[in-house]
């Protein structure tokens, strides 16, 4: 009996069925980590610069141009930014300013303006030399943390992702540091817990630093960020905040820098 027919349908079916999928734990945890999420962890970039450059072909693995988004690398892999990559970023500004009451960090609210409308050539500091002001400085130009509406003091605005999760990226170890003038009476075992042992929202806060200055200011230094935190803490051990001010964030200081001023991060300078 003649089966070449039989053979002949069998291959044509199997051709015709399509590729077995891969198991899903395969597709779950594909080898290796994106390679955006290792540049922002390393900090070349943030995972959306990281992911333009990508597509534009200005990322290297271990000497190898990669221009799919998505693609993953070993954790210890060898990663490298293109010229043009790198030209951009040093053209990106960095920008201190010197926050007055009544301005809001991020956008409008209440009728109340964001702090980046503060920043124009009239109001560069005259003691700052490091480059002009250009309007393009102000394109993509975005706030580093948050002061509140009613707090002044050093407020970093910055068009550099890797800036900004320095100081804003949930393992920022940066300290910030405060002046708070406060009205009250503290509680007995006010200062113990405003150093350690206080929680909002149902959260720990981590351990603070806090010392009086005089009879009725305080000293914050914290590393991190609550909305609200000082002002929250102080109310837990009977105090009421009068006046807050930022004085330094890192290594860099709001030093002499006058009200509703701002100046350019110089190069030898780094939170």
């Amino acid at each position: 009996m003649n089966d070449k027919p039989q053979r002949r349908l069998r291959v044509a079916k199997a051709i015709s069925q399509p590729a077995a999928k891969p198991a899903a734990a395969a597709e779950a945890n594909p080898a290796g980590v994106r390679i955006s999420k290792l540049m922002a962890e390393r900090g070349l970039c943030s995972r959306r610069e990281a992911d333009s450059y990508i597509e534009q072909g200005l990322v290297y693995v271990d000497g190898q141009r990669v221009t799919e988004l998505g693609t993953r690398a070993a954790p210890d892999a060898e990663i490298t930014l293109g010229g043009a990559a790198r030209l951009s970023q040093s053209k990106r500004v960095t920008i201190l300013l010197h926050k007055p009451v009544g301005y809001v960090s991020g956008q409008a609210e209440d009728g109340h303006q964001p702090a980046v409308t503060l920043i124009s050539e009239r109001s560069h500091f005259s003691g700052d030399k490091t480059q002009r002001f250009y309007p393009a400085h102000l394109r993509g130009l975005a706030p580093a943390g948050r002061l509140d509406i009613d707090s002044t003091g050093l407020l970093v605005l910055t068009q550099d992702g890797r800036v900004a999760r320095r100081l804003i990226g949930e393992d920022s170890t940066v300290d910030k540091e405060y002046l708070v003038r406060v009205e009250g009476h503290i509680a007995a075992n006010g200062l113990a817990l405003l150093n350690h042992g206080l929680s909002l929202d149902g959260k720990a806060l981590r351990p603070a630093r806090v010392e009086w200055l005089n009879d009725d200011q305080l000293r914050f230094v914290l590393r991190e960020g609550r909305k609200r935190q000082i002002r929250r803490m102080c109310e837990l051990v009977g105090l009421r905040v009068a006046g807050l001010k930022r004085v330094r964030i890192g290594r860099v200081r709001l030093g002499d820098l006058p009200q509703g001023q701002w100046r350019y991060l110089r190069a030898d300078e780094e939170f």
